[in-house]
C-alpha cells in the first residue's frame, strides 16, 4: 500500500501560493529604496532623501510586525462560546439586570 500524496505531490504544476504579507513587505522595501532615488533626482537634498528613507524603513518595519501579529492572531483557533466570559452591560443576569427604568407602584415621592 502506498502513502497518500501530499497536496504538492498530487498537483506538481500548481506550486503553493506565495505569502501575501511577504509580497507587501517586498513592495514596501522597494519603495523605501525608490523614493529617496526619486527625491535626489528631483533635486532634494541628500539629508532629506536619507531622512525620508529612514522614516519609510521605520514605518515598513512597524507595519511588518503588525501584519505578522494579526496573521498569528487570525491563525489561532477561536475560544469555545460556552466557556467565553460574557462581558458588557447588556449581558447582566439576575437582580442587577432589573435596576433602573420605570417603576410601578408606591415608591414615588408624590405617591
Amino acid at each position: 500500500m502506498t502513502a497518500p500524496l501530499t497536496p504538492l505531490e498530487a498537483h506538481p504544476e500548481h506550486p503553493p501560493a506565495p505569502d501575501p504579507v511577504s509580497d507587501v513587505i517586498r513592495w514596501a522595501a522597494f519603495s523605501c529604496a525608490l523614493v529617496p532615488v526619486v527625491l535626489l533626482w528631483s533635486g532634494a537634498s541628500l539629508a532629506g532623501a536619507l531622512g525620508t528613507a529612514v522614516g519609510l524603513a521605520a514605518v515598513t518595519a512597524v507595519c511588518r510586525v503588525l501584519l505578522r501579529r494579526s496573521e498569528a492572531c487570525a491563525a489561532r483557533p477561536a475560544p469555545d462560546e460556552e466557556y467565553a466570559p460574557r462581558q458588557g452591560r447588556h449581558q447582566r443576569h439576575g437582580t442587577a439586570a432589573r435596576r433602573g427604568g420605570r417603576h410601578s407602584g408606591g415608591n414615588t415621592p408624590a405617591g
